[in-house]
């Protein structure tokens, strides 16, 4: 630990569980508040008991982050409890894969306003609180190898992130004269409870050959992805080692796609 994080005051969205959780835990190493924001208020709890009982500082919100209020309701609260806000991650998304040709209205439109609706919603929000206490202020987004490279059962999901990826460059764009950076990191096959759900439901689809394990067996490195592999990239881009980088997508894959 190096302390690189000490006093500052993070929000992760989607940090009850998977990447969410492994860079809440990081970052709250590294000496940040840390507050999960996840609608699983449950799993929120569960993490910010595991970073306390190391000696760290976290508080659990529940939030929709599609839903203004309930983002603006999370931000109000960790302003509240730790005085201000110092980087906002905007982690939280979901996949639901259909084959091409069966792709519904509501799939499409469910996915695209948690993965890319919620993304711009949190970057607004953040900027908001980050122009009120005078400027400056770090943005993250979960963005994906998907964002880069579709995948023909996964087509919303890698519209959304894709999405991610240009509103990411959109808002640094837009934020950068006022100090606030907005970068993305795009993981690759990662071991989470997503990917679980996932290889069920493309084994309902009769697509389980296409699964988790198929797609890890293309990683240059030899193994999938847990989510501390993550948080190191993470923990840079949260920290003022990564002031001058703004705009920009951090591929965490392990070499898979080399683009």
């Amino acid at each position: 630990m190096t302390n690189r994080l000490t006093a500052k005051t993070i929000i992760v969205t989607g940090g009850g569980s998977g990447i969410g959780a492994g860079i809440a835990r990081g970052l709250a190493a590294e000496g940040a508040n840390v507050v999960l924001a996840d609608l699983d208020l449950e799993a929120a709890h569960s993490v910010v008991d595991q970073i306390t009982t190391a000696g760290g500082s976290a508080l659990a919100v529940r939030v929709d982050v599609s839903d203004r209020v309930a983002v603006a309701a999370g931000i109000a609260a960790t302003v509240e409890k730790y005085g201000r806000l110092d980087a906002y991650f905007n982690n939280a998304g979901m996949n639901s894969p259909m084959k091409f040709l069966e792709i519904t209205e509501s799939n499409f439109e469910l996915i695209m306003r948690i993965n890319a609706l919620g993304v711009l919603i949190g970057t607004q929000e953040a900027a908001k609180q980050f122009l009120a206490q005078g400027g400056g202020g770090k943005i993250i987004n979960t963005a994906s190898i998907a964002g880069r490279t579709a995948f023909a059962s996964f087509a919303p999901y890698s519209a959304s992130k894709a999405a991610v990826i240009s509103l990411t460059q959109a808002g640094a764009r837009s934020l950068a004269g006022d100090g606030i950076t907005v970068n993305a990191f795009a993981p690759g096959v990662v071991a989470t409870p997503l990917w679980t759900k996932l290889d069920s439901d493309l084994e309902k689809m009769g697509e389980g050959d296409a699964g988790f394990d198929s797609m890890a067996a293309g990683i240059l490195l030899g193994r999938p992805a847990q989510p501390e592999d993550i948080a190191p990239t993470a923990i840079f881009l949260a920290s003022s080692d990564s002031d001058y980088i703004t705009g920009q997508v951090i591929a965490i894959e392990g070499g898979m796609i080399l683009v």
